[in-house]
């Protein structure tokens, strides 16, 4: 039985429409007129025997079940995309491994250690993309993840690779002169958006007086908080291992115990089912895992 699938043309329409919450806007970015984006909207829902816009006179707006087709189309069609891509920029002979990883991760130690995984295996050519929250590992087109202990991969092969803790560092002109713990409590805090206790529980751990620690500014990422650190803009808190190279050539300084309790586990995770890739995933593997060894 052929599947069921709309053509390429009507999702991408439909994809533009929703993004857009507006039929003019999505023929403009299209270069379609507006009649011809009505019409494969029209076509779609007839497809699929139910609306995906809500019509008022001339207006239409995205109703709960075309939101949630939406996502999942937006998420389909860019799939596609980075599969397409990965195969156009492929050597003959070659493997491509797409792997999801935390975004600091990736930028301050995976990917300048990639080099020398490509010194090993020429063969394979590892593309990296950015996911700060979990996500469902199945049918997502990555080959493995690197991420933190999470609920969402149950189910998956998951190779334990560090324990990740954190540590305020803060620029060296900060902490000029000053030695004391408790100066700590008079320097801006840089906080993480994602774990606005980190600092709370710091003070609870070590014992160090902070009257405030909700305030301060926020990011999102520690890439970010390392780089307000860096332009002396407080103390953050973040993984050592990301800050390395600045505390050892002084660009960053740490004068407080790190947080043993503030602490995350982080896996390769892969997927259950047989993947094509298997041989380079674990030459991957093997390799990211002598990486950490040598380091700790």
């Amino acid at each position: 039985m052929p599947m069921k699938i709309p053509s390429s043309r009507a999702l991408l329409v439909f994809e533009a429409a929703a993004k857009h919450g507006n039929f003019a806007r999505a023929a403009q970015e299209l270069s379609l007129t507006e009649g011809a984006v009505s019409r494969q909207i029209a076509r779609l829902e007839t497809m699929l025997n139910c609306r995906l816009f809500d019509r008022t006179g001339s207006r239409v707006k995205l109703n709960p079940i075309g939101a949630r087709y939406a996502q999942q189309i937006r998420e389909t069609l860019e799939r596609l995309e980075r599969d397409t891509q990965s195969i156009m920029g492929m050597p003959e002979g070659s493997t491509n491994l797409d792997i999801a990883a935390l975004p600091t991760f990736s930028c301050r130690w995976l990917i300048p250690r990639l080099p020398g995984f490509y010194l090993q295996h020429p063969d394979i050519t590892v593309n990296i993309a950015a996911r700060t929250d979990p996500f469902i590992l199945a049918g997502s087109g990555f080959d493995a993840v690197v991420h933190f202990d999470h609920p969402a991969w149950a189910g998956m092969h998951m190779q334990f690779l560090f324990q990740e803790t954190l540590l305020p560092i803060c620029h060296p002109a900060l902490v000029e002169n000053k030695t004391d713990n408790a100066e700590l409590n008079a320097l801006p805090r840089i906080h993480r958006r994602q774990n606005p206790q980190a600092w709370q529980h710091y003070a609870q751990e070590t014992g160090i007086v902070l009257d405030k620690p909700a305030q301060g500014i926020r990011y999102d990422l520690h890439e970010m908080s390392i780089a307000a650190a860096l332009s002396g803009q407080g103390v953050a808190m973040v993984p050592r291992m990301y800050v390395e190279r600045e505390l050892n050539n002084g660009e960053l300084v740490a004068p407080w115990p790190e947080a043993t309790s503030l602490s995350k586990r982080f896996f390769l995770i892969k997927p259950a089912e047989t993947s094509i890739n298997n041989a380079a995933l674990h030459a991957f593997e093997r390799w990211l895992l002598a990486e950490i060894k040598q380091e700790t």
